[in-house]
């Protein structure tokens, strides 16, 4: 297997829940498809975050979720309409500042756990600033190196039914916004629901 298939892989087994990965590949060599076999977990959910994942590695190829024991194909979720306007980290003391924008309003949140960490409380802050209902806690953040660059996992546990919500975004050397925007993605389904309300 080839390293990049390898990280590629090492990559979507690190998902909560995933208990299998299968690669079908181009004659090219390329990834056209990818299955994904998940226990106890939301295969929509799981198939958005590997939808990330593979945008990194292989942006053409698709990701099929299969409940262990079942087949399901799931759609994907729709774009939240939450925008980052701002991110500002402080060396000196720590701070994150982490500014949204949703329907004409703006939502604040501040953290002194650094840029990684701190990233998405003050994002998580923000968000139930601007109303979002989100009963859940911050699991991890992670920051891992690939033979691409860097991506910023972040995974959140929902208080009610303890199932996980992971959200992924590219980073740039720029950790504060990687770990904001893989916030709103693991957390869409909370500003989908915001929509809904209208508010």
């Amino acid at each position: 297997m080839a390293s990049i298939d390898e990280d590629f892989e090492f990559e979507l087994r690190a998902l909560p829940g995933v208990v299998s990965v299968a690669l079908s590949h181009r004659e090219s060599g390329d990834v056209d498809t990818v299955t994904l076999s998940v226990n106890g977990q939301d295969p929509e959910t799981v198939r958005r975050t590997g939808l990330h994942i593979a945008s990194f590695y292989y942006p053409e190829a698709d990701v099929v979720v299969k409940l262990a024991g079942a087949d399901l194909q799931v759609t994907p979720v729709a774009g939240a309409g939450i925008s980052l306007i701002q991110s500002d980290f402080n060396e000196q003391d720590g701070v994150s500042v982490i500014r949204l924008s949703y329907g004409g309003r703006v939502g604040n949140g501040r953290s002194l756990s650094g840029p990684l960490v701190g990233g998405a409380e003050a994002t998580l802050s923000a968000m139930r600033e601007l109303g979002c209902d989100i009963p859940c806690y911050l699991m991890s953040v992670t920051n891992i190196s690939t033979t691409l660059g860097w991506a910023v996992i972040v995974v959140f546990r929902a208080t009610s039914t303890k199932t996980d919500l992971v959200g992924l975004a590219e980073s740039e050397g720029e950790l504060l916004v990687a770990s904001a925007e893989a916030t709103l993605d693991a957390l869409s389904p909370f500003v989908l629901a915001l929509d809904r309300r209208g508010l």
